[in-house]
């Protein structure tokens, strides 16, 4: 699995014009499922990332505190892309991407699994869907996480 994840003042999905989810203050999480993830990999990372601490603290502390600790919301969206490689030619290979029903299933239990963490709201995106994401970075704060 990958994830990109941004540290977001707010963001939004949209789905043939219609917004299918909103967040404020949080992360955005792109997330890619690659061939042969499994449910235990997905757990790890929602338990990584409930547990960062990317948030300052109220003495103004960098990195003080978690998306629990501030109530903070997630978008999580799908993103087969993560799975691309660039190694060879000029367009990029997606064969190390999940196929749509195993993809599915376990962006539906990571989607479950932070909900089960405490997060207090997650939104998502639609999954398979073209969408339009809206984001607004603060930091900017950007990491790739991988399991």
């Amino acid at each position: 699995m990958r994830i990109l994840l941004q540290k977001v003042t707010d963001a939004s999905v949209a789905v043939h014009g219609d917004i299918v989810g909103q967040i404020g203050i949080g992360y955005l999480l792109f997330l890619g499922v690659l061939h042969g993830d499994t449910s235990a990999q997905a757990e790890l990372l929602a338990e990584k990332i409930v547990k960062l601490r990317l948030f300052d603290g109220e003495d103004g502390k960098i990195n003080d505190r978690s998306i629990l600790d501030t109530n903070g919301e997630i978008l999580v969206v799908s993103q087969f892309t993560l799975a691309g490689r660039t190694e060879k030619g000029n367009r990029p290979d997606y064969t190390q991407a999940a196929d749509p029903e195993s993809a599915g299933k376990l962006y539906e239990y990571f989607v479950r699994k932070l909900e089960s963490l405490g997060v207090q709201r997650v939104e998502t995106g639609e999954f398979g869907a073209h969408m339009d994401v809206m984001l607004h970075n603060d930091g900017p704060v950007t990491l790739i996480l991988e399991k």
